[in-house]
């Protein structure tokens, strides 16, 4: 067994602050999966795609259609599988056990996603320039597809359920955005990991944020500046990380 750098999701990956505004997607089924697509300003078809795979909170909550819109607002095509099937943590009834669905759901996910990766790639075409972002949940999917060459860069945020085999196969360029105080990937495994990908002379780049914990990326309080600015910067570095490999 690889030893384990970023964890499962725990307790704090299930609370947080519920942001507003109006999404501007749509969501439509690829592959089997309902999926949250926000295009472009332009008319114009573009040759940018990010992959959105989210958190335990799933694409569809409002939190992380913003997100996407953010990233569509900026020249990408941005796709986020529900691969919980509707079974994300804001349909959850109180009293779950938690760690009983985090079982069934992460292998749910992990079988379903080959197909919905194919479907995209038939829909959109496999000559396109796809990035990957994967926040907490979503990070093994984006470091799977690094290390098999399916995209031109990757990234993750305050990543869960990886280990040090995710880093000894890495491929292509990577951004992590860290958050200072963070239990499921902590201060000395995110050394190990980058200790990894020195040795491997690997392209990468860290984001770490004081005053901020795990989920600040996605479910911070913008009520909060110190909050507010990094959710902001950590998404504004992502998309200029992608805008570096994409150009």
């Amino acid at each position: 067994m690889s030893p384990t750098l970023a964890s499962a999701p725990a307790a704090c990956c299930f609370s947080g602050v519920k942001h507003t505004g109006t999404p501007v997607g749509r969501i439509e089924d690829l592959g089997g999966i309902q999926t949250y697509i926000s295009e472009p300003p332009s008319s114009a078809a573009t040759q940018k795609v990010i992959l959105f795979l989210a958190d335990i909170w799933g694409p569809l909550f409002i939190n992380n259609k913003l997100l996407q819109d953010y990233f569509a607002s900026c020249g990408y095509l941005v796709l986020g599988p529900d691969y919980f099937f509707g079974d994300a943590v804001p349909n959850h009834e109180p009293g779950r056990d938690r760690d009983a669905w985090m079982m069934g759901v992460r292998k749910l996910a992990i079988d379903a996603f080959p197909a919905w990766l194919d479907a995209v790639k038939s829909k959109y075409g496999a000559e396109k320039k796809y990035c990957a972002v994967g926040y907490c949940f979503g990070a093994p999917f984006v470091m799977d597809l690094c290390a098999a060459g399916s995209v031109v860069a990757g990234a993750l945020a305050h990543p869960a359920f990886l280990d040090e085999s995710h880093f000894e196969k890495l491929e292509g360029p990577l951004l992590l955005s860290c958050a200072e105080e963070d239990h499921t990937f902590p201060h000395a495994e995110r050394r190990r990991a980058e200790d990894i990908m020195v040795s491997r002379k690997c392209t990468y780049y860290f984001q770490v944020f004081s005053g901020v914990k795990h989920g600040f990326a996605v479910r911070c309080d913008p009520d909060i500046e110190t909050e507010r600015w990094a959710k902001e910067e950590s998404a504004r570095g992502i998309k200029e990380w992608f805008d570096r490999f994409t150009a």
